[in-house]
């Protein structure tokens, strides 16, 4: 063995000792979080100044560590716990698409948050005056410190280089280099793995090593935060606020675009379709000519997209415009990106509130377009979500929305609900920057979607058409009486 690799291994040793020593303070202090403290295993890596994360490992230079452990315990603890809370809230993860300086940013102050707010001593700090600052204007900017509500804060605060470096000299705790690398091994070596496996290769690697990555992380968290619901009531304050964190973070993430995608029915639509073809043309041409057949592309294709539609929107007083406006734009711009409506779309969007306000009714993607663009809300009544369900009815019954597959309810949620099941599927949407859970009836579906979630896309769609709105009719915005409408029964 060569003095170079004894004084690696020993270095090696030294370094895990020290970690060791942290995460077993942690765990006597905070016994919620063994499974959580256990989720990475420690390597030296002389790449880093300080100490890092890849979600499998802590890498760390010895020398820093060595410095922490002797200097300040508490310190040791903080960054430890700190990294734990990345891999948690899958910090590495989902950091695509995103400024890797401000995210990162967010990401240590979103961490840092949660550790302040835990009134432990293994790892209690004096807060200095920036960082109180930091938290007041970003709790009003956002109700929950999610790194992904601190990052839309700082863009929309349009934070300067000055500003996000003094940011970074506050909340800094650990290396985030590892999160750019799809390995640990430096960069000559994966140069090299590159070359001999091929680019291809190893992007599919990177990808199976992300979700591998996602897929434990979030196994973690599901145990912590059962963990922290058992311990709560014995720990008070200690576990509440990072009980809370965990809570948000475990929440189900939603594809909009997929949600939608559950109303779309079948049916033939008549156009041209290139993977079709008429087959006694291609025989007649294989008997005339021999090796040359004649090819006729059919003028129909079967698609699955949405035919009738409801959009209900509370316009009650608790909900506010730009909530409104935002939720249509979003719609909008998934239905008009993915072709979801028919040529010969029928989609109704209801205002209402403790009553039907207006019934919008709109038959292409371009009048949608207009239409949300020259929205206004018509209500700021109170909350009632039958009259809604009432009017979808009559208009059954009229026969104007023979193909109805399903029907989305915009609303802040604090209303009165059908007690019985409608015939055909209903969501109840929710957009809710603090995340917290509704309560909806058993039979719908439910939709909670936070900031990041509910991104406004772009449609460079030019507006055409006239959107038809009609007033609704006073006899079938009533209240319904339950027992009188057999529909409802389950």
């Amino acid at each position: 063995m060569t003095e170079t690799s004894s004084n690696h291994e020993r270095l090696q040793r030294l370094g895990s000792a020290i970690l060791s020593a942290s995460r077993n303070e942690l765990y006597l202090s905070m016994r919620f979080l063994d499974i959580a403290l256990s989720g990475l295993d420690y390597r030296m890596n002389l790449n880093t100044v300080t100490i890092g994360t890849d979600g499998v490992s802590i890498l760390f230079n010895p020398t820093y560590l060595k410095r922490v452990y002797q200097e300040d315990m508490v310190e040791l603890n903080r960054v430890y716990l700190h990294m734990i809370l990345h891999c948690m809230f899958r910090h590495e993860i989902n950091r695509e698409g995103r400024d890797e300086d401000f995210w990162t940013v967010s990401c240590d102050i979103a961490v840092e948050s949660v550790l302040d707010g835990i009134e432990n001593r293994a790892v209690q700090m004096m807060i200095s005056t920036f960082r109180e600052e930091t938290y007041d204007w970003l709790k009003e900017e956002c109700p929950v410190l999610t790194a992904e509500a601190i990052y839309q804060a700082l863009l929309r605060h349009k934070t300067d280089y000055l500003e996000l470096l003094k940011l970074k000299q506050e909340f800094y705790r650990d290396d985030h280099q590892f999160w750019m690398e799809d390995e640990k091994k430096p960069p000559e070596e994966q140069e090299a793995e590159r070359e001999r496996e091929g680019q291809d290769s190893s992007e599919q690697q990177k990808e199976q090593r992300q979700k591998e990555i996602e897929a434990k992380w979030k196994h973690i968290g599901e145990k912590t935060q059962t963990n922290l619901e058992t311990f709560f009531a014995g720990h008070g304050e200690e576990a509440g606020g990072l009980l809370k964190a965990v809570r948000i973070e475990n929440r189900q993430l939603y594809d909009y675009q997929t949600f939608l995608r559950r109303f779309v029915t079948r049916q033939e639509e008549i156009k041209i379709d290139p993977d079709s073809f008429d087959y006694a043309f291609y025989s007649y041409g294989l008997e005339l000519y021999g090796d040359i057949p004649l090819i006729e592309e059919l003028e129909y294709r079967e698609n699955h997209k949405i035919k009738d539609f409801v959009i209900v929107i509370d316009t009650s007083d608790s909900c506010s415009d730009g909530i409104i406006e935002r939720f249509l734009s979003e719609t909008r711009a998934i239905l008009n990106q993915d072709a979801l409506f028919f040529q010969d779309m029928n989609l109704h969007i209801i205002q209402s509130d403790a009553e039907v306000q207006v019934d919008t009714v709109l038959h292409s993607p371009e009048e949608f377009d207009q239409f949300t663009k020259e929205f206004t809300v018509k209500g700021y009544g109170g909350t009632d979500f039958r009259p809604a369900f009432a009017y979808v009815e009559k208009l059954r019954e009229k026969g104007e929305l023979k193909q109805l597959k399903g029907l989305l309810y915009f609303t802040d949620g604090f209303g009165t609900y059908p007690k019985r099941k409608p015939p055909y599927d209903t969501a109840f949407v929710f957009f809710r920057e603090d995340y917290f859970d509704m309560d909806v009836p058993s039979w719908a579906m439910k939709v909670i979607l936070g900031p990041e979630e509910f991104e406004v896309h772009t449609s460079g769609g030019v507006p055409t058409g006239n959107p038809t709105e009609t007033a609704a009719p006073t006899p079938a915005v009533e209240p319904w009486d339950d027992d009188e409408n057999e529909f409802f029964a389950t």
